[in-house]
């Protein structure tokens, strides 16, 4: 018998002194509880997933002692080859709990392929409830919910990716489809310009900064409007905080 590859949710980040407040208010009580029965985790960072389990263990005791939890490092320059070692504990009968830094784990993160591999060797994978700062934005924007798209970061030289802005227009148009994609969080403001600058004046842009935090900030407004707030420097309070940024042609 396998163990099961529990999916663990995790807060989209935290305003200092507010960490409490918010795990109550996001992740849900069971998923907590739950969490805090396992041995063996699998995260993008052990000293930060350490700090979870810490201020999670102030409403449900840990099962071990923090020091004899297990926490295995699965991020983008972990090789391929190193997954299998990852899977050891769940193929010696023991649960292991993924979590992403942020949000859900295997959505734009890179958790994903060991789920795969977990499937390969027929572990049980049980994805539980939290945020997914990509379907709070969508839900929040007012645009098309029944089909859309995530195409994570676009390319950083300008020409390529007013190119890629134009060629996802272009989709958005042809199949009524919402656009969503990342930033890294300074750059915000220059992939705000670029998509006013090169969607159709009538696209609709939505800019989601901070979701499900007390500076949550929605806002969507035509491509035309954006670049007369973007003159004028009423820029959305973004700067250096995670964002999603989605648009649908008209």
């Amino acid at each position: 018998m396998t163990g099961t590859l529990f999916l663990i949710p995790n807060t989209l980040g935290y305003s200092e002194g507010q960490q409490e407040g918010l795990l109550a208010k996001i992740i849900p009580d069971t998923v907590q509880a739950m969490t805090a029965q396992l041995s063996y985790f699998v995260a993008e960072n052990a000293k930060t997933t350490r700090a979870y389990l810490k201020l999670l263990s102030q409403h449900h005791p840990l099962k071990l002692a923090m020091q004899e939890i297990q926490i295995s490092e699965l991020n983008v320059n972990t090789p391929t080859q190193a997954l299998e070692g990852l899977l050891q504990p769940l193929l010696q009968g023991h649960d292991v709990g993924l979590i992403s830094e942020a949000g859900v784990p295997a959505v734009a993160d890179p958790g994903a392929n060991l789920v795969r591999l977990a499937h390969q060797n027929g572990i049980p994978v049980r994805p539980l409830v939290g945020p997914s700062s990509l379907l709070l934005g969508l839900m929040g924007s007012g645009l098309n919910g029944q089909s859309f798209a995530f195409h994570g970061y676009l390319p950083t030289d300008g020409a390529l990716r007013a190119k890629r802005i134009k060629e996802l227009e272009d989709r958005s148009k042809k199949e009524k489809q919402t656009q969503l994609l990342i930033e890294t969080p300074y750059r915000n403001a220059a992939m705000l310009e670029a998509l006013a600058t090169h969607c159709s004046p009538s696209c609709l842009i939505c800019v989601a900064t901070d979701l499900s935090l007390p500076s949550e900030s929605i806002m969507t407004l035509a491509a035309v409007d954006w670049k007369k707030r973007i003159s004028s420097g009423q820029l959305p309070d973004f700067h250096k905080k995670p964002t999603v940024f989605l648009f649908l042609a008209n």
